[in-house]
């Protein structure tokens, strides 16, 4: 009996290995350039996620509503340092270049922050781009965001160029990353 057992287990091992591999083959899919830009990710290279949220005045507006123009979102809470200190470069970004279809779209953390905190915080900024409140934070986990602030650059196209995060970003790093996407046509 012990010789049966010794000559059957390499023969079911290899048996299972090749229906293994037959399987692996057989299920394999081949990708395409295009596959690359068809899954969306909050990567740079990827579609950026869409989403729609509501502003504040309880408007519901989404991603693709700025379709064929430079986007720059970022992600932000009252409470956070890093957010108030980036905040006057935005709202300089978002004058300067609206002349050259650039947008910048601000994303409140909602769901970690207060609406009397956010509202304060947008009037004593002084901002006039649009803001979007993620109550439930659906599109901070679309997004991925780990850190406050996050900012993510997306092109004409709707693919993220470049990814920041954490905070604050540069006055000069802001416009530099823009105008890169302003040279893109």
């Amino acid at each position: 009996m012990p010789i049966f057992q010794i000559k059957f287990r390499p023969v079911f091992a290899i048996t299972i290995l090749i229906l293994g591999l037959f399987w692996i083959w057989v299920s394999r899919t081949t990708p395409t350039s295009q596959d690359r830009l068809a899954i969306q990710a909050p990567h740079q290279g990827f579609l950026a996620p869409q989403f729609e949220l509501k502003n504040e005045t309880g408007e519901t507006m989404a991603l693709t509503d700025f379709r064929g123009k430079i986007v720059v979102l970022n992600y932000w809470a009252s409470w956070c340092p890093p957010c108030r200190a980036e905040m006057p470069a935005m709202e300089a970004a978002s004058k300067d270049y609206q002349g050259d279809g650039v947008v910048i779209l601000g994303i409140n953390a909602a769901s970690q922050d207060s609406s009397q905190a956010s509202q304060t915080f947008i009037a004593e900024m002084g901002l006039t781009f649009p803001i979007l409140f993620d109550q439930l934070g659906a599109v901070g986990g679309l997004y991925q965001v780990s850190a406050l602030p996050s900012t993510f650059f997306i092109d004409r196209d709707g693919v993220i160029r470049e990814v920041v995060i954490g905070g604050p970003i540069s006055a000069s790093h802001l416009r530099i990353s823009i105008e890169q996407l302003i040279g893109v046509k």
